[in-house]
């Protein structure tokens, strides 16, 4: 004789398409905020967002922070921030300047701008986990310490960089592929980089339950002082390779090289859907983030608008972007 069991009142199986929509609520929201925005350009200027000149020219200037926030993504998943990539830039720049010229090497100089963003974001770190002072505050002081201590070191000189064009490392990071500008398939691969130490490394999985609950990560064990740090570390790398290469593509370093760059790279974090709380974030999302952010300022000029609604539009585009975050977020849990 068979016993049937009633089902437990209120509970219910969920269809694989709810379980689908809740895992990947926020990469949804960002493809949806991406296309309505793509579309809207497309229709308001189709001759400039048909054309393949316009593409080539975002695979060229889209990395420059684009690879910033991939790895700053990450930093801010763990609960921290760093707001001193735009000087780390400037600074590891400067270590690229004085060891080309001491060796003449191209390459070399490369290796010691990485470096140098590398040293920065440690220094970053200790402040931030041995110190014990707010990220936040750490990395608006080294800000302008970075920055500052730049223009000591080139007296705020200018650097002509032409004759690296001949160099291998030239080729490397400002060269192009066919048609295609180099610096986009550094992207991709720094984003398949990010995603991998984000997804499938430990480094991403203490990252997440860092950010997440600090107090409940060291109960673990979880080594949070050393995530954060080699977090920042990464940053600082990441900073680094995006200042050698728009310098190269430029044939100049001036010490204000990174200046530009802060609100583009902050502003593809959080439109990809990265919570400024810690403990959510996609780099899915950051790298399409980064393209709404880049195609934002030749879209307005291509729809026949002046540069005055730059800021306006940068600010309906976050603010509706992070909206559609939280509403499907709640829709879906």
């Amino acid at each position: 004789m068979s016993t049937a069991v009633a089902p437990v009142e209120g509970s219910r199986t969920r269809s694989p398409l709810t379980a689908f929509t809740n895992s990947w609520a926020s990469q949804i929201g960002i493809t949806v905020a991406f296309l309505a925005l793509w579309i809207a350009f497309i229709v308001g200027a189709p001759t400039t967002f048909l054309s393949d000149r316009i593409y080539l020219a975002f695979a060229q200037t889209t990395p420059y922070f684009a690879i910033v926030a991939l790895f700053l993504t990450m930093v801010i998943i763990a609960g921290d921030i760093d707001l001193s990539f735009i000087s780390i830039m400037s600074l590891s720049m400067v270590g690229f300047v004085f060891t080309w010229q001491a060796t003449g090497s191209t390459e070399l100089g490369v290796v010691a701008c990485v470096a140098v963003g590398a040293l920065c974001g440690l220094f970053n770190g200790f402040f931030v986990t041995i110190v014990g002072i707010p990220a936040l505050v750490v990395t608006i002081g080294t800000q302008f310490l970075f920055a500052g201590l730049t223009l000591v070191l080139v007296n705020g000189k200018s650097y002509p960089l032409v004759s690296t064009n001949s160099s291998f490392a030239y080729g490397l990071l400002a060269g192009k592929v066919g048609t295609i500008p180099i610096q986009f398939f550094w992207l991709l691969a720094m984003a398949v980089v990010a995603w991998v130490l984000l997804n499938r490394h430990r480094l991403g999985q203490n990252a997440y339950v860092t950010g997440d609950n600090p107090q409940a990560a060291q109960l673990m064990g979880i080594p949070t002082r050393l995530t954060r740090t080699m977090l920042f570390v990464l940053t600082g790398m990441a900073a680094a390779l995006a200042a050698s290469m728009n310098a190269l593509s430029l044939n100049n370093f001036y010490p204000n090289i990174g200046s530009g760059y802060l609100l583009p790279t902050l502003a593809a974090v959080f439109v990809g859907g990265t919570s400024v709380f810690g403990g959510r974030g996609t780099i899915y999302g950051t790298f399409l983030g980064a393209f709404m952010i880049g195609g934002i300022q030749a879209g307005i000029v291509a729809v026949g608008l002046t540069d005055y609604y730059t800021n306006f539009v940068y600010g309906a585009v976050i603010l509706a972007a992070v909206s559609v975050h939280a509403v499907l977020q709640r829709r879906f849990e």
